[in-house]
């Protein structure tokens, strides 16, 4: 099972728990599949772009999918701009993907098992799923992998910050309308 499929099954055992945000738990799908293709050498990190390598054959029809959409000409896409686009509805396409497998329960218990692998450990919390492992689990990653993990951990917190600002644009004006 792919690093985003682990995630997603982690994130359904979990329920609705209301610290999931939906884009959050996207843009961590996106890092993980990333994270897959770099393993399988599809992609290559050159400084924060992404360079397409090695076609993959192999693997679930997501990260397949993913594979495909990589931005085959020069200067390439960031990892930052892959996460946006890529994570763009990819929670709510998952959980469908998850819903569909016929041993949810199974794998739903793996990634459980799974839990304290760093890479997944990192990934779920920048889902919110929970605190952010300590430092030392960094030592077990690889320099692809720190990086991905980074850029997800700043685009989650843009997303917040973007949630707040709209937040309390909104206060004002639902305070003029329940006035009236």
């Amino acid at each position: 099972m792919g690093t985003a499929q682990r995630l997603s099954a982690l994130a359904v055992a979990l329920g609705g728990d209301p610290r999931i945000e939906e884009g959050d738990l996207s843009l961590a799908l996106a890092a993980a599949e990333l994270i897959d293709l770099t393993e399988a050498q599809a992609v290559l990190l050159h400084g924060d772009r992404l360079l397409p390598a090695a076609p993959v054959g192999t693997g679930s029809p997501m990260l397949i999918e993913a594979a495909s959409e990589l931005v085959r000409d020069a200067p390439y896409e960031t990892v930052v701009d892959w996460l946006w686009r890529r994570g763009s509805g990819l929670a709510g396409r998952y959980r469908a993907a998850v819903a569909e497998a016929r041993h949810v329960h199974r794998d739903a218990a793996e990634a459980v098992r799974d839990w304290n692998d760093p890479v997944l450990a990192h990934l779920a919390a920048a889902a919110g799923m929970r605190p952010t492992p300590p430092d030392d689990t960094s030592a077990d990653l690889d320099h692809e992998q720190i990086a991905i993990l980074g850029e997800v951990h700043q685009a989650v917190t843009q997303l917040a910050a973007e949630r707040q600002r709209r937040s309390i644009e909104r206060g004002p004006f639902e305070g003029i309308l329940r006035g009236f």
